[in-house]
């Protein structure tokens, strides 16, 4: 079981005056035994999991870590992941980088304590996305930033009651799909991931003026989720045409829709809504209990609508940060100011679309 031994402690000033004793041990959690045992055992999405955060040390080179309370016989009792990150921006923590969401494995106010304080003391800005866990939204040193919305779709109830709890606009738009002949199957190669990726990087360029995530991200989500069959990428072909896809990723009892693409020109053949659907398909074919659609923008209502049509279920998550220094000095932000500018400048239609994707391979990880 490896940690670094060097990091073991008592309970912080904060803790010892709730009279809480536990063990802490920071463990690198993609290869941690207690790391995976504790995220086995409790709550806990695929942005917890060994899988995901080797794609992001395998993407962007951060080393994520993990502080582990334990209890008397060094068993895990609560655990928080993050990520300390050093650019042109500053030092800084986050639980997790590139996550829609990544809850404290913690349900116990003291065991809170134990576990952040040692990151609050670092006095670096701190940040954390809460969905399911409502622990930090009661700590004081941490403000609100900002909130986006979350769905997710109860996968419990059988095909029939499935297909009619989506919208009856889901329904002809599927219809409409079949009807012209598109199909739906799984990628087989990398080759049709940069089919996919190509139609994701458009998709960001030209309708949202955003640049996309490296092709490399999308390649190391292939290694450790599609590769051992925790994941798959799933295509709608018009006519031997790829015209839209679906990323989907496993872990536990949900699958989780991470990212999508089209082809604007076949958007009238509505083959997201077939996507969609055969998603819900193959994760009951699987034994899945729920489909997370993931992360909105609070501004996206398209997006929100389309997601509520299926018959899921919203919630609320919070982006919570810790500022030991009042905020965002002028020099950072200047930088964020500049970012936002390139990315106009990048994304700008005349830009060629290999010149856009170089942008995001130097640029995205300074979103983080």
């Amino acid at each position: 079981m490896p940690f670094d031994s060097s990091f073991r402690q008592s309970v912080s000033e904060e803790a010892r005056k709730l009279n809480v004793v536990a063990n802490v041990v920071t463990v690198d959690p993609r290869t941690d035994s207690l790391w995976a045992k504790l995220v086995e055992q409790v709550r806990s999405s695929v942005f917890h999991s060994p899988q995901w955060m080797r794609v992001i040390s395998s993407t962007y080179g951060w080393e994520p870590s993990a502080h582990i309370a334990l209890d008397e016989q060094g068993q895990p009792l609560a655990g928080v992941p993050f990520c300390r990150i050093s650019d042109m921006l500053g030092e800084r923590i986050v639980m997790l980088p590139f996550s829609d969401y990544c809850d404290p494995l913690v349900n116990d106010h003291e065991l809170w304590h134990v576990l952040i304080d040692p990151l609050v003391s670092e006095h670096m800005p701190l940040s954390v996305r809460c969905l399911h866990n409502d622990l930090p939204l009661g700590d004081k040193r941490f403000t609100l930033a900002k909130q986006a919305k979350w769905h997710c779709l109860n996968l419990r109830p059988d095909l029939q009651a499935l297909w009619k709890t989506m919208h009856d606009s889901t329904h002809r738009a599927i219809r409409k799909s079949e009807r012209e002949g598109v199909r739906v199957r799984m990628a087989e190669s990398e080759q049709e991931l940069r089919i996919f990726f190509e139609m994701h990087l458009k998709i960001r360029k030209y309708k949202y003026g955003l640049l996309a995530q490296p092709y490399s991200f999308l390649q190391n989500i292939w290694r450790h989720f599609v590769e051992p069959q925790h994941g798959f990428l799933m295509l709608a072909i018009h006519e031997d045409k790829i015209v839209a896809g679906d990323f989907f990723l496993e872990w536990k009892d949900t699958l989780y829709y991470k990212f999508n693409a089209s082809l604007p020109d076949d958007l009238s053949r509505r083959p997201n809504d077939l996507l969609i659907w055969s998603g819900m398909q193959e994760g009951k074919k699987r034994g899945l209990t729920y489909l997370d659609f993931g992360l909105s923008d609070i501004d996206q209502d398209g997006l929100i609508r389309y997601k509520c049509k299926f018959g899921t279920e919203e919630k609320t998550i919070s982006f919570l940060h810790y500022s030991p220094n009042g905020g965002p000095t002028r020099t950072q932000k200047e930088i964020r100011e500049l970012l936002g500018k390139l990315t106009a400048r990048f994304t700008d239609h005349q830009v060629p679309d290999q010149i856009t994707e170089k942008a995001g391979e130097d640029l995205y990880r300074l979103f983080s």
